[in-house]
């Protein structure tokens, strides 16, 4: 018996990466999704994977930053499946470096746009399906860089500590519901989103030194934060609510100027 056995649920940003992996193991866990993407050959493809594996789900391409797109992924999953009972809020992006003097209005809304307004949108729809049934688990993907500076770009870190704070509100809002919203702050994960990053310190024959900043010493894979998507998605955590969870190998809790004992 899996631990998301009849349970519905929509994941954003499910084209690869975090979603991707994170929709792979609540369908192993058995549960009926809607995966969405901006990327429909991405997004395909995971749906493809999932129905290999003997699961179901339902693709759609959309702007997770919109409103249209994101009720439209909510009544999809309602009317394929009857229920909603997880939205993971997922997709995201992250702006590149660009120095503070060059950044513009619009690359900040951009910004924003998909990174806090779409967890806001998520949350406003599926709580209106939820609240009926009186369950539900919302799941925001915040970052260590909403929790502390030099861990991303000024917007993208803004953008990922307003995800926190609308985790903590969100949950308050849905007082008496049974409604549960939590974030997940991923540290340094190899995905599509940091691709540059890893490629570049490759090239330079630096990879061993990644993600050399926290006690574990290495980088994190998108497999490991679908780990923690999944205990909050489950009943296993029908008493977590309203809080912001690191999964970064411990960066956020080490000392600055740490060094290794070896």
């Amino acid at each position: 018996m899996g631990r998301l056995d009849g349970k519905v649920a929509v994941v954003t940003g499910a084209g690869s990466g975090i979603g991707r992996a994170t929709s792979i193991l609540f369908a192993r866990e058995g549960a009926r999704l809607v995966v969405a993407d901006q990327d429909a050959d991405g997004v395909n493809e995971t749906a493809r994977a999932i129905a290999q594996a003997g699961g179901t789900a339902h693709a759609m391409t959309g702007d997770a930053g919109h409103e249209a797109a994101v009720k439209g992924f909510i009544d999809r999953a309602v009317s394929a499946f009857g229920a909603l009972d997880i939205v993971h809020a997922n997709a995201g992006v992250s702006g590149g470096v660009v120095p503070i003097f060059e950044q513009t209005e619009d690359y900040w809304r951009q910004i924003l746009q998909i990174n806090l307004i779409g967890p806001f949108l998520a949350i406003k729809h599926a709580g209106l399906h939820m609240v009926k049934q009186g369950r539900g688990s919302i799941i925001l993907t915040a970052s260590v860089a909403g929790l502390r500076a030099n861990a991303g770009a000024a917007a993208y870190s803004a953008s990922k500590a307003g995800v926190i704070s609308l985790a903590q509100t969100g949950a308050a809002a849905f007082l008496g519901t049974g409604i549960r919203v939590n974030a997940i702050c991923p540290g340094l994960i190899e995905t599509a989103m940091t691709k540059n990053v890893f490629d570049g310190a490759r090239e330079a024959g630096k990879g061993h030194k990644i993600g050399q900043l926290n006690p574990l010493q290495r980088a994190g894979q998108p497999e490991e934060i679908a780990a923690m998507a999944l205990f909050l998605a489950s009943d296993e955590a029908s008493y977590v609510n309203g809080q912001a969870f690191p999964v970064d190998g411990g960066l956020s809790s080490s000392l600055p100027f740490s060094r290794p004992l070896r």
